[in-house]
């Protein structure tokens, strides 16, 4: 097929002929537009196939967390056993004396200003065959700083109610120390004359199973162990005679009594250890 001279070709790929010439009219003086061509299409994402597994192999199952048993007191994963009232000491099936150093028991060392209850209690603390724990009345009251209520100021709701507290802390630390095994021996200055406040306190708050001992030498020994004591542990003279003088009313109380007028420290822990041994054999009604 011939065309005009000038005239347009047809589009590429476009047949020539009589019926290509039917479905193409060509525009003189314009340039024909280029075919559209389709658009591309994005091929489809490869398909992951999973990986084979070794013969014999699974993969790890993480461990279920460990769930605390209902009831049971937990400190991170030991459970301790809840502290309970302590019972009076079962006396020993045999009549030989009991062994006191090898008891799990609950002391408590009574006795004025200037006794040596701590310095008695700390040592037969330490000495000991099994774990045993000294607890402080004085030590523990004074975990208060701001507003603590110093007793030489005079005694009075505010002083009382932070004893109150301190002595059923030392209560319920005994408790504890008990329930897991280990004795402890506590120390107040417990006055006879006042069963509620003081001696009856201590058995609500620990148990009837509490040992009571009081330790009571004589005021000249008082006053000169009380003259070598510093800061608010030291009282004044008067003082220290008064609450000797009130403690002198546990003669005929029942409880068991050391004099260590004589005694060092030493001396009075194996004192201690034959009064809790006949404590256990016989428990003191008080």
């Amino acid at each position: 097929m011939h065309y005009a001279v000038g005239a347009p070709l047809p589009p590429h790929g476009q047949a020539s002929g009589p019926g290509a010439a039917m479905h193409w009219t060509p525009h003189p003086g314009q340039p024909t537009p280029p075919p559209s061509s389709p658009a591309p299409v994005a091929p489809p994402p490869p398909v992951q196939q999973p990986a084979p597994q070794q013969q014999g192999w699974h993969p790890p199952v993480p461990p279920a967390p460990r769930q605390p048993a209902p009831g049971n007191d937990a400190t991170g994963q030991i459970r301790l056993p809840a502290g309970a009232p302590v019972p009076l000491p079962s006396p020993p099936a045999d009549t030989a004396a009991p062994d006191a150093a090898h008891t799990a028991v609950a002391v408590l060392l009574i006795g004025p200003a200037g006794a040596g209850k701590t310095s008695v209690a700390r040592h037969w603390a330490d000495t000991r065959r099994v774990p045993t724990a000294h607890i402080s009345l004085d030590d523990v009251r004074e975990w208060v700083r701001s507003g603590f209520a110093d007793p030489q100021a005079g005694w009075n709701d505010h002083s009382e109610a932070q004893y109150r507290l301190a002595r059923r802390t030392c209560g319920f630390a005994a408790r504890n120390f008990l329930a897991n095994g280990i004795s402890c021996i506590l120390d107040d200055a417990v006055f006879p004359d006042r069963p509620v406040v003081g001696l009856g306190g201590w058995k609500r708050h620990v148990g009837p199973g509490l040992l009571p001992v009081v330790l009571l030498p004589g005021l000249e020994i008082v006053l000169e162990r009380n003259a070598r004591r510093s800061g608010n542990r030291r009282l004044s003279d008067e003082e220290v005679a008064r609450i000797h003088g009130r403690m002198a009313g546990w003669y005929g109380s029942g409880l068991p009594i050391i004099d260590n007028s004589q005694h060092d420290v030493a001396t009075t822990v194996r004192v201690l250890d034959d009064v809790v041994a006949r404590s256990i054999a016989s428990p003191p009604t008080w």
